[in-house]
């Protein structure tokens, strides 16, 4: 318990502190205005301008970027002299600061655009004399106040002085078990009328700043901090000046979510459409019908109403940069100079920017008019919506009401393309981009999202089975390949696929222009099952000698055949493989691929209803070795001859190279003997020299083993200079061979 003390009374007394040095009057010419000050200057009307608030310039457009930011356009009419001031999240007005246009109309001026500086917390604590930034303990704030007077009420009364230091000792407690234990405890030393005198902060009740003025400082530090925690909300406020009834544009970007899309395809019910009559002329095939929703989010503090809301497909480069918190540049310290002059510098050259390039022509014309027309078909003669009334009066309870048998009706293939929300959008070209204009105004409440339709059209749909090997391997996928005909752009964004009036899963799509094709896979196809079987390998297809060595042309080989089994004993299915397109292999068969991309080629096919189809893909690349051509077996040549691999020169030119390396190798197997005898006469000397040295050199032993010894010396001169002249010969048939193969060339 005693252990606490010290932080309790710690907590304590700060705050009584804080209590009461903000209580302390201020002196107003020793202390710049705080920020709620500003604020309140800021919101007083100027010397004869009119204060307006936002209200008087409404959002009228917005124009919303994928690459996450929103551009929006304020207009209104304002009378004479006034301050507009806007109000933005303090994320904002980096943005806002960096892309904000102010345009008067009719004639007026634009005085002014002024905003409340955010100076860094850090600095604005720095600037008071006495700091709290760092969340000081009292004992630091008594170190910090050191040479301050100060009023401590202790538990033996009142004190006055002037903080000397603070120090901290080991103090005894007694426990409640008639122990003592030793605790470091922080003394603060004062200086007072009757000398120096310490107390034990845990002993001091509260205190008070003397001085005025330092009391104030402490109070607006305080202050800073509580307002750094409240700021989120940031003024803006504009100058304007005229007569009466001007008009004004207020242009600003700031950050906003991205905006999404959403489509729904519509497949076309293919068993519920009438089979044409053999006679009857060919028709093109039904289109599926694609809806598309735009995903917009408003996350601003301000409703959007009856705004004009246009949705880009561009990207825009858009960064951030701080322009509103103060910047201070760090300054070198420069010595004051002792002698009269400057030191030199060199500067670096400078490099001529081209001038500008003149800015491009207008925008391209757009497609302009509305994404999706009426597609609601009627019977002959009747309007679509009799149609409709009819279609859901086929299902009711038989007493000629139609809300009754209402509640039973299933929407079909043709109602759910015939009767979904029109398109709210018409679509057009912006000089680069491409956007959606929302013809009717949007109103979209603060912190609120709305999906909006911006495209109904019909696209070509032909139902497939997509099989890549690299997404499964036992069954293809139920897919649709969409011909995107129209001069539309889709955006990327997920795709629910009804086929029919069911559902039957869910797809995605990327960036698609006008004109383009994709394929979509939705579901599995479970009809469909797949084998495979690789036809692997390589062979040899020719032999030649190329500067001296054997080139070796091999014919590789990857091969894939696949099976599709269709289960399927009504339908038959169209089958589109994706096979990995290898670089540097060509394409043997099939001849060519019905598609192509980057890295794979595509391949269709037709599984009759009940049964198989086989689609084989093989690659071929020719490869080319080089080996040593006196190390090549002759037998394999042979082979080769035979199968017509290599022709009749090359076997001649390499049984030639044979003979010459025979002839070499008996000249190497000649000296080598010359060598044996050589070391042979050599040593039989050195023997017979050893026992001359025991005989008397008048004996007859003696006199034999001399001659002996005479006639090996004659015998290895003769048999070195053999041995030299054919070393001579060995080295030139080693050059002559050498430079009969370099230069050997032969198909």
């Amino acid at each position: 318990m005693n252990a606490l003390l010290p932080i309790r009374l710690a907590i304590i007394t700060l705050l009584a502190f804080a209590g009461a040095a903000t209580a302390q009057p201020v002196n107003p010419s020793s202390r710049p205005t705080p920020p709620a000050a500003e604020a309140k200057a800021l919101a007083e009307p100027a010397a004869g301008r009119k204060q307006l608030t936002a209200d008087a310039l409404p959002i009228s457009r917005i124009t919303l970027y994928r690459s996450g930011v929103g551009s929006f356009i304020r207009n209104g009419q304002i009378d004479g002299d006034a301050r507009v001031q806007l109000k933005f999240d303090v994320g904002q007005i980096n943005d806002v600061l960096k892309t904000l246009q102010v345009l008067d109309l009719s004639g007026g001026r634009v005085d002014s655009v002024s905003y409340a500086s955010k100076d860094p917390l850090s600095r604005r604590l720095a600037s008071f004399s006495l700091q709290v930034g760092d969340n000081p303990s009292v004992g630091v704030l008594f170190e910090r106040l050191r040479g301050a007077r100060v009023k401590l009420s202790t538990i033996d009364g009142e004190v006055n002085g002037t903080v000397l230091s603070t120090e901290t000792r080991e103090v005894a407690v007694t426990s409640g078990g008639g122990g003592a234990t030793k605790t470091n405890t922080v003394y603060v030393n004062l200086l007072t009328a009757t000398g120096i005198k310490s107390f034990a902060i845990p002993n001091i009740k509260d205190f008070e700043i003397v001085d005025k003025q330092l009391a104030d400082e402490l109070s607006r530090a305080l202050l800073a901090l509580s307002e750094s925690r409240a700021e989120r909300v940031k003024g803006v406020d504009i100058m304007l000046a005229g007569g009466n009834g001007r008009n004004i544009v207020v242009g600003y970007v700031h950050e906003t979510p991205v905006w999404k899309t959403s489509y729904r395809l519509v497949l076309p019910d293919a068993d519920a459409a009438p089979k044409p009559a053999a006679d009857a002329p060919a028709k093109a095939p039904p289109t599926g019908n694609l809806q598309g929703w735009a995903i917009v989010e408003n996350t601003t503090d301000t409703d959007w109403t009856n705004v004009r809301l246009a949705l880009v497909s561009g990207r825009p480069v858009s960064f951030t940069m701080d322009l509103y918190e103060p910047m201070y540049a760090t300054r070198p310290n420069v010595p004051v100079p002792t002698i009269p002059g400057v030191t030199p510098r060199q500067y670096d050259l400078a490099v001529n920017a081209p001038p500008p390039s003149p800015m491009a022509g207008a925008g391209r014309p757009g497609s302009g008019g509305g994404v999706g027309g009426d597609r609601r078909a009627a019977k002959a003669g009747v309007p679509a919506s009799a149609a409709r009334m009819e279609s859901a009066s086929s299902m009711d309870d038989g007493a000629g009401s139609i809300l009754p048998g209402f509640g039973n009706y299933t929407p079909s293939a043709a109602d759910m393309s015939d009767y979904a929300p029109r398109s709210q959008a018409s679509a057009s070209e912006v000089g680069e981009v491409f956007q959606y204009e929302l013809q009717n105004p949007v109103t979209i409440e603060r912190q609120r999202s709305a999906m909006l339709p911006i495209l109904s059209a019909g696209v070509g749909s032909r139902r497939v089975s997509i099989y890549n090997r690299g997404d499964r391997s036992d069954h293809s996928m139920r897919g649709v390949e969409l011909t995107h005909s129209s001069n539309l752009q889709l955006l990327p964004g997920p795709i629910a696929v009804f086929d029919g009036a069911a559902y039957a899963g869910d797809a995605t799509i990327g960036q698609i222009a006008a004109g383009d094709k994709r394929l979509l896979a939705y579901a599995v196809d479970l009809d469909v099952a797949v084998a495979t079987t690789p036809t692997d390998g390589g062979q040899i297809t020719k032999l030649r000698i190329v500067d001296g060595s054997i080139e070796l042309t091999t014919l590789q080989r990857q091969g894939l055949t696949y099976r599709f089994d269709n289960k399927d004993l009504k339908r038959p299915r169209t089958i589109i493989v994706e096979h990995p397109r290898f670089e540097g292999w060509d394409l043997k068969s099939p001849a060519k691929a019905d598609e192509q991309t980057q890295s794979l080629y595509r391949f269709s096919a037709t599984a009759e209803a009940g049964k198989a189809v086989d689609v084989s893909v093989i690659q071929e690349r020719i490869d080319r070795q080089m080996v040593g051509i006196d190390g090549y077996p002759e037998d394999a040549i042979i082979r080769y001859r035979a199968e017509g691999k290599v022709s009749e020169a090359v076997l001649k030119a390499i049984r030639d190279v044979a003979a010459r390396q025979a002839d070499i190798r008996r000249q190497e197997a000649s000296i080598e003997s010359m060598d044996r005898s050589l070391m042979t006469l050599k040593s039989d000397q050195t023997r017979i020299s050893t026992m001359t040295n025991s005989l008397d050199r008048t004996t007859d032993a003696y006199k034999n083993l001399l001659t002996k010894i005479t006639k090996q010396e004659t015998e290895i001169d003769s048999l070195t200079a053999k041995r030299a002249d054919a070393a001579d010969k060995l080295e030139t048939a080693r050059a002559d061979f050498a430079k009969f193969v370099a230069s050997l060339n032969v198909d």
